[in-house]
């Protein structure tokens, strides 16, 4: 059966603080006409659309930017996730500023903002989902993140810290196994305490607070409860499928991915987009 694409069916707005540059932004998500993707417009430089394209990525330090500096879009991956989540294929997403709010660290508020615009079929077809037919591995010491043949779309994320509350975690989502917006959406972004001093003398998680994000010591969480045994991983999920949806149609596959990183996720990504365009013997 072939699947048709879609948009947003209303508007939406959002105004918060970014996580790393701690300024105030407002987003606008926008319905957008078919075959246009999801793109960024930042309205404040006037500069035109940055799409959400692997191709555009510029940075991955603790978050995905996209677009080259003083016309950028930083921490864009939650909110990709959520469009993701809701299968929006297409949005114009108007920012004025550079970085995505944080809201309360997950992409629970912009899947609730999406949910309530609702979304509307576009006369367009999506394109046919590729199955990956041979393995693809991306790694960084001990950390790897590999996209597997398999019969239906998968993420498995596998964390280890040294600290009790979050030790070794894992968890794998399908599509299959429900909704995005109740499983994986509202997993909160973490740090642990003792990094935060270093990270914000390096400018950086300047927006960052114990509203917005879970922090824990080596005696446990300081803002608990978490809102599952296992929220870091399914965070780190988040986002993976947030800096994979910049694929646009993901193939068929089980990515699997321990200890890594959106630098790790970006490559793969490319990989994979280069597999696509070249139709190479990696897909069937």
């Amino acid at each position: 059966m072939t699947a048709l694409q879609h948009t947003l069916a209303a508007p939406v707005s959002c105004t918060g603080v970014g996580l790393h540059l701690g300024q105030t932004t407002q987003v606008n998500v926008l319905p957008a006409a078919a075959d246009s993707g999801r793109y960024f417009v930042r309205i404040d430089v006037g500069n035109g659309p940055i799409r959400a394209d692997v191709s555009a990525v510029s940075q991955t330090r603790l978050s995905t930017q996209l677009g080259p500096t003083g016309q950028q879009v930083r921490t864009v991956e939650h909110l990709l996730a959520a469009l993701w989540g809701a299968g929006i294929d297409n949005a114009r997403i108007e920012i004025n500023g550079p970085e995505v709010p944080l809201m309360d660290g997950s992409a629970q508020e912009w899947s609730r903002l999406i949910e309530s615009a609702g979304t509307v079929e576009q006369t367009a077809t999506r394109d046919r989902a590729t199955a990956l037919s041979e393995p693809i591995v991306v790694r960084h010491e001990d950390a790897y993140v590999v996209a597997l043949p398999a019969s239906e779309l998968r993420f498995s994320y596998g964390i280890d810290f040294p600290v009790a509350a979050i030790g070794n975690q894992w968890h794998s989502w399908s599509p299959a196994d429900g909704d995005f917006s109740a499983l994986v959406a509202p997993a909160r972004t973490f740090a642990m305490a003792h990094q935060i001093d270093g990270l914000r003398s390096q400018g950086l998680i300047k927006g960052g607070s114990l509203e917005n994000a879970l922090v824990c010591d080596q005696t446990g969480w300081l803002n608990p409860p978490l809102r599952f045994p296992n929220e870091p991983a399914r965070h780190k999920l988040l986002d993976l499928v947030g800096d994979l949806s910049l694929l646009g149609v993901l193939p068929t596959m089980h990515v699997t991915a321990y200890r890594a990183s959106h630098s790790l996720h970006v490559q793969l990504a490319s990989h994979l987009a280069a597999v696509c365009a070249a139709d190479t013997p990696h897909l069937n």
